[in-house]
């Protein structure tokens, strides 16, 4: 950014400041970047939440992981990350074993270049493998953050928007928080753009051609190597070597798998379909949902990625600039991104953001400046506002102690504490809210530690997909009924006294389960949100307080 000259001849001081905040601000992004992924950190099983195993991939594991603590998210399939961690704890696509426990290896085999970079920095050790590759995408994208400073200075509001943008997109959020490809991915592309720009191609060539390796799109960056001006036979024939360097590799890594498995590896399921047939079904399935089911969460952020897609791709596409590199990139990238096929939109957002995620970078790259143009950048940023959901930490914690601590802290040290039965699925999080879902009714025992009676508030919310009424009962004891839906039903039950030991509570709940967004391996009936048990004081022994005279909703 070049300083107005009446600023610098007035006030220099002032515009030194400026910069100073902008830089504070930097700082404080990566600082939250940091400490989100801190609060993923489980005791005992390290960062392999970030990895999504589910309780499908527990059952059919390569034997390697049997003696190795990691986190499993229950009643969940996983996601694929926990197919390429296994890959990098074993990295011989030809093992019996793993072709037990990977979903389609030959497919998943080719992008082994960060299964292997996993398995070097842990030294083979299957616990310190899984750790590293957890955190790969931790540390490419501290890397990113700083690479991305060469284009967008910490000097301006306009620069700070394209790198945060770049950042915390959807896909790159998604990519840290299920330790996937796509960040370290994006990351080799721009260290090749950056060798581009420098002027040496046949570097960039190279990396572009590793990057390959990560993710087979990744070669669709190779067109920065494409003629920008000068078509000469020349110029052609080493545009062509160049791309041989970029494609190389991944053609060379798949043949050696053909003759690996015998069988030809496959593109993916419906993953590639007629231009945009994918992009509109998914934009009505959208509109139908808002439709029948209101401005839910999934809905809006669903339709906040497909504006700002939208915006990337209408800005690259209708201001063609053949001859800046970034622009060559992005036209590829939204070239793939309007043949995307079903599975790649399929569920809650899709995969489609980190598929095109280069897009993301070559939007904020290639954009004019000027405050015209303020309107489309943040359009095409708007995916930032999921950072803070999709960043969030793991979803162990289920309820929270308020009140003196003499009444909720037995002499023992034991603390009043929750058991969610069987008919409880996992607990879960965002920022700000936590949250377990039931498959029916469900019951849980809240434990009193201490050896008298204690008189406790309970505080929590309740909230279900298809509207129904749920009655909550403390022993035999009805303490709250009332209709619930998509809106939290929000219930306070003063005066409850919990007698020492354990107290069971049961939440009845009428009508069958729903099976929300098309999720047929998990039936959910109603969640319980934001439990809080606020400890009063201690009853030693006394009359119990008398019941409430009915439902007491807040």
């Amino acid at each position: 950014m070049v300083c107005p000259p009446f600023v610098e001849r007035f006030n220099p001081f002032l515009w030194r400041q400026a910069r100073d905040w902008y830089r504070l601000a930097y700082l404080v992004a990566v600082g939250y970047f940091l400490w989100c992924a801190a609060q993923c950190y489980i005791p005992g099983k390290g960062f392999t939440g970030l990895i999504s195993f589910g309780s499908g991939a527990e059952a059919h594991h390569i034997r390697e992981l049997d003696e190795v603590g990691y986190f499993v998210d229950r009643d969940t399939p996983g996601y694929d990350g926990q197919y390429y961690a296994q890959i990098a704890v074993k990295p011989l696509p030809g093992s019996r074993d793993l072709r037990a426990a990977v979903d389609n290896l030959p497919y998943r085999a080719r992008r082994i270049l960060f299964c292997w970079t996993a398995y070097g920095l842990g030294f083979g050790r299957p616990w310190l493998v899984l750790q590293v590759f957890a955190l790969q995408n931790v540390l490419c994208w501290l890397v990113l953050a700083w690479l991305l400073t060469r284009w967008f200075p910490a000097t301006n509001l306009d620069n700070l928007v394209r790198w945060a943008g770049t950042l915390f997109a959807w896909g790159m959020t998604m990519s840290v928080r299920q330790s996937l490809m796509d960040g370290p991915s994006l990351l080799l592309i721009a260290v090749g753009l950056m060798l581009a720009e420098k002027g040496r191609p046949w570097a960039s060539a190279c990396v572009l051609g590793v990057a390959g390796l990560g993710r087979e799109t990744n070669v669709l960056a190779g067109a920065v190597h494409l003629p920008g001006r000068d078509w000469s036979p020349r110029e052609v024939g080493r545009a062509a070597a160049r791309g041989a360097l970029v494609v190389g590799p991944l053609l060379a890594w798949t043949a050696w798998l053909w003759w690996t498995f015998r069988e030809p590896s496959d593109a993916g399921y419906q993953n590639v379909g007629a231009p945009l047939r994918a992009f509109l079904a998914k934009c009505g399935d959208v509109a139908a949902g808002i439709r029948a089911n209101g401005w839910d969460s999934s809905a809006k952020w669903t339709l906040i990625l497909l504006v700002a897609m939208t915006v990337q791709a209408l800005a690259i596409l209708l201001r063609p600039q053949w001859t800046s590199p970034w622009w060559r990139v992005g036209a590829a990238f939204t070239a793939l991104a309007v043949f995307l096929g079903p599975s790649v939109w399929a569920g809650y957002p899709g995969a489609a953001p980190r598929v095109v995620l280069p897009m993301v970078l070559a939007f904020n790259a290639v954009l004019p400046r000027g405050r015209w143009w303020w309107p489309v950048l943040l359009l095409g940023n708007l995916t930032v506002l999921t950072a803070p959901d999709e960043l969030g930490p793991l979803g162990r914690e289920s309820f929270r102690i308020e009140g003196p601590k003499a009444v909720w802290r037995a002499p023992s040290n034991r603390t009043i504490d929750v058991t969610f039965g069987d008919e409880w699925y996992q607990g879960e999080r965002s920022t700000f809210e936590y949250w377990r879902w039931s498959r029916g009714s469900a019951a849980i025992v809240i434990t009193n530690p201490q050896p008298v009676a204690v008189e406790v508030e309970l505080d929590f919310d309740l909230r279900t997909f298809d509207p129904r009424t749920i009655r909550v009962y403390q022993g035999g004891t009805l303490r709250w009924e009332g209709p619930v839906g998509r809106t939290s039903a929000a219930v306070r039950l003063p005066g409850v006294r919990l007698e020492p030991g354990g107290t069971p509570w049961r939440f009845e709940a009428e009508g069958p389960p729903s099976h929300p967004d098309g999720e047929t391996l998990r039936p959910v009936t109603f969640n319980l949100r934001n439990l809080v048990i606020r400890a009063v004081r201690t009853l030693d022994g006394g009359p119990p307080p008398p019941a409430p005279a009915g439902p007491a909703p807040r």
